[in-house]
């Protein structure tokens, strides 16, 4: 979302700008930010072809319907054409979305947040927040700050935090939410992992568990997930291993991104746009 009637809101994304440049410092490498609004995609089915010129795509977070069917033809474009892709908790979802409709088969696949009565609800809200909402417990529905993730064995996801130090970092701040038992659902059950990335989240709508095994039988990879103490697991990163780089998350790992210290993932996204 670029814009309001004739106002331009690029600057609500300053936090993914300066996560892009802190991954090319770290590269030594330059990086030219494009804002391209989405509905442009929707309105003109050509103009998904001028996504070819540039090194990589990314996805950032939203809500509702404005845009989301150009988005999914941006996810397309950057599947279908190995174009390191970057998407950032709406952009995961969205993701979900294109790979169900277009490698699953399953026709009009969406977000139970712009169509409540699709076949395929492949992104819900949780009957344990359904719960709260007939309460009117909304506030109790949303995952916000910090929370833990378990990272799969061998994913690029893994690779890329243990590349840039990022679990001994968040290793320290896991023991000290340890010692904080109003914090300490921020954790879930971590078992004995010793792979666990803490990022900071902002959303509602999570990963329909009913769907995984289908998506992951087409060859989504999901390289990351929050165990709730009911058992819940709560998907937290997707990849494609096949791609040159395709990496979605439900978190918002912009706001931890420092100078000198970026983000594993911006890190891996950049790094992967300057081979292209």
């Amino acid at each position: 979302y670029i814009d309001i009637g004739d106002y331009n809101l690029a600057d609500s994304y300053v936090s993914i700008n300066q996560s892009l440049l802190h991954a090319g410092a770290a590269l030594d490498a330059g990086v030219d930010i494009s804002w391209i609004d989405a509905k442009l995609f929707e309105k003109n089915d050509n103009k998904i072809k001028e996504l070819d010129k540039y090194n990589g795509i990314i996805v950032p977070g939203g809500f509702g319907s404005s845009g989301v069917e150009g988005k999914i033809k941006a996810v397309n474009f950057a599947r279908i054409n190995n174009k390191p892709y970057l998407g950032l908790c709406y952009g995961m979802q969205l993701a979900i979305v294109e790979y169900a409709r277009n490698a699953c088969n399953m026709k009009n696949a969406n977000t139970t947040e712009v169509d409540e009565k699709t076949r395929f609800p492949v992104i819900d809200i949780l009957p344990a927040q359904k719960e709260l909402m007939e309460k009117s417990e909304y506030g109790g529905t949303m995952r916000l700050g910090a929370y833990a993730a378990v990272l799969k064995d061998k994913s690029n996801v893994l690779e890329l935090y243990k590349e840039t130090g990022r679990l001994k970092e968040d290793a320290k701040r896991i023991e000290a939410l340890k010692k904080d038992k109003s914090q300490a659902f921020r954790l879930g059950v971590l078992d004995k992992s010793k792979n666990v990335a803490l990022e900071r989240h902002r959303h509602r709508y999570e990963v329909n568990p009913k769907f995984i095994d289908e998506l992951e039988k087409k060859g989504l990879i999901f390289s990351g997930y929050h165990l709730r103490e009911d058992g819940t697991k709560l998907m937290e990163y997707i990849e494609l291993p096949k791609n040159t780089f395709f990496i979605g998350t439900q978190a918002h790992p912009e706001f931890k991104s420092r100078l000198g210290n970026p983000s594993p993932l911006f890190y891996g996204f950049v790094k992967a746009c300057i081979k292209q």
